[in-house]
């Protein structure tokens, strides 16, 4: 088995796909805080492509870690000179292999914090790209404001202090650039979230201005925070991919990574001293993000909670046997087709049908073996972004909310914390304690779990909307998922 670094790339299998530019000729051009796998089936990805063909030499990543647990990406990265394996995973069984090279340094910030400072405060570096999660941008749950109370976000207010999160770090170094005379770099968002530049610049910019008012404004007119809308299943890697890794390809990776075949990245052309040419490795460079952003959120997102309660309460533990399914399958095209597309407003360059039947084929690939579990996880904040304004904007018009208030009571049958074999569930949500309360309080009042208006808003004043989740929580608890499911398709 062959180790994995520049020394090594040429004994590597020759079916294995390697860097063919020279590694030593890149010159880093991006800091990336939150070095994960969608970061390197993704953005990593897609510059390792043009580099390939000869651009954006200037463009290399260097990884800044933030938070405890990055040392072990920090350790694996720079043990094997940036290098990963990106392994395709094809629904017919077969499997596609690249080392990534576009990774060429990585900063874990806790050890050296003024390294971090000075790599982004470095004139060369001309973004700074993010890939933090939804609860990294320090948004209230209430206000959506961002919350000045947050222990870490108050300590780095505090005068000269060292900073400790991506708010500190940023804010730092562009005070640093603006009191050099340095240019300031583009902040870009690339986490799965609705408005995400302008969720990072709201975000940012108050933080700015607690800090030092004069250099908000700064910041307010001189750094773009372009919106993007980004695309790829990419499964936490497990021991069984460092495995396939190890016996079918010969090499030993610490951390590769496993994804499918598809791949989107939509980006708003708004940078404040220049780019990669991202077009000309297949990212769509709009003027417009939002119309993507809406179809992926409210047919890809929303879709994933379609399917994730009801398959799990079915039995299932991995996406593709439920997208496997017909019964399944059908619900979520049918959820699609009625509920979630006429919604939308007109897709630039996209045929929907053909964007839906993808869909459906990738969420049934068995080769990326994502689970149920993951889709379930979070829904405090995925169900109130992705499908209720979905129900929203039915209501609105008198379209059909039939399967979407399924869906909100597929999601409080499972937040009882049993399946229906008796199985505990583990309900991995920051409000988990919260929602599992709401839903075992049913017996007394059937729509407890509805009153919640940080989650639904006035849902609950709906009687339309709340006669349909009635019954589908009945038919839940009285004849299970599956026979639910089949009712709602058959009508």
């Amino acid at each position: 088995m062959t180790s994995l670094n520049d020394e090594n790339l040429r004994d590597l299998d020759p079916a294995v796909a390697v860097p063919d530019y020279d590694r030593s000729e890149l010159r880093v051009g991006i800091v990336h805080i939150g070095v994960g796998g969608f970061h390197r089936a993704h953005q990593a990805m897609y510059l390792d492509r043009l580099m390939g063909e000869g651009k954006a030499h200037d463009w290399a990543i260097c990884g800044l870690g933030l938070l405890p647990g990055d040392a072990r990406m920090r350790a694996a990265l720079l043990g094997q000179d940036g290098l990963y394996a990106l392994v395709v995973k094809h629904a017919d069984g077969h499997n596609e292999a690249r080392v990534i090279g576009s990774i060429v340094d990585y900063v874990f910030a806790p050890d050296d914090p003024e390294a971090a400072l000075m790599r982004l405060a470095d004139p060369a570096v001309r973004i700074v790209s993010l890939t933090v999660t939804e609860g990294g941008y320090n948004v209230h749950p209430v206000t959506g404001e961002f919350d000045l109370t947050d222990p870490a976000v108050r300590a780095d207010l505090a005068p000269e202090a060292t900073p400790s999160t991506s708010f500190g770090y940023v804010v730092e170094a562009l005070r640093r650039r603006r009191e050099n005379g340095t240019a300031p770099f583009t902040v870009m968002s690339c986490d799965n979230i609705q408005g995400n530049g302008e969720v990072a610049h709201r975000m940012f910019s108050a933080f700015a201005r607690a800090k030092d008012a004069d250099l908000a404004d700064w910041i307010e007119s001189r750094v773009p925070f372009p919106n993007s809308m980004v695309d790829r299943i990419t499964p936490v890697t497990t021991d069984a991919d460092r495995t396939l890794v190890a016996d079918e390809l010969g090499i030993d990776d610490a951390w590769p990574v496993v994804t499918e075949p598809f791949s989107q990245w939509v980006l708003e052309d708004r940078f404040a001293a220049g780019r990669p040419p991202y077009e000309e490795a297949g990212v769509q460079v709009v003027e417009d993000v939002e119309p993507y952003e809406m179809m992926k959120l409210r047919l890809l997102n929303a879709s994933h909670q379609a399917l994730a309660y009801v398959g799990y309460l079915s039995g299932y533990r991995l996406v593709h046997d439920v997208c496997q399914d017909e019964l399944f399958a059908r619900f979520l095209r049918t959820y699609m087709d009625t509920e979630a597309t006429p919604t939308l407003r007109p897709v630039p360059g996209v045929d929907l049908d053909d964007y839906k039947s993808t869909l459906i084929e990738r969420f049934s690939n068995p080769g990326v073996r994502d689970t149920v579990a993951r889709l379930c996880a979070e829904s405090s904040d995925r169900i109130p972004t992705w499908l209720v304004p979905v129900i929203r904007d039915n209501l609105a018009s008198g379209g059909e909310i039939q399967l979407s208030a399924a869906v909100v009571a597929s999601w409080a049958r499972y937040a009882e914390g049993v399946d229906e074999q008796g199985e505990p569930i583990e309900i991995v949500d920051r409000l988990a304690d919260r929602v599992h309360a709401a839903a075992l309080r049913r017996t007394e009042d059937d729509v407890a779990f509805l009153r919640d208006r940080d989650l639904f808003g006035d849902l609950v004043d709906h009687e339309r909307f709340v006669d349909a989740y009635r019954w589908a929580l009945d038919s839940f608890h009285a004849r299970g998922a599956r026979a639910t499911v089949a009712a709602l398709i058959e009508g």
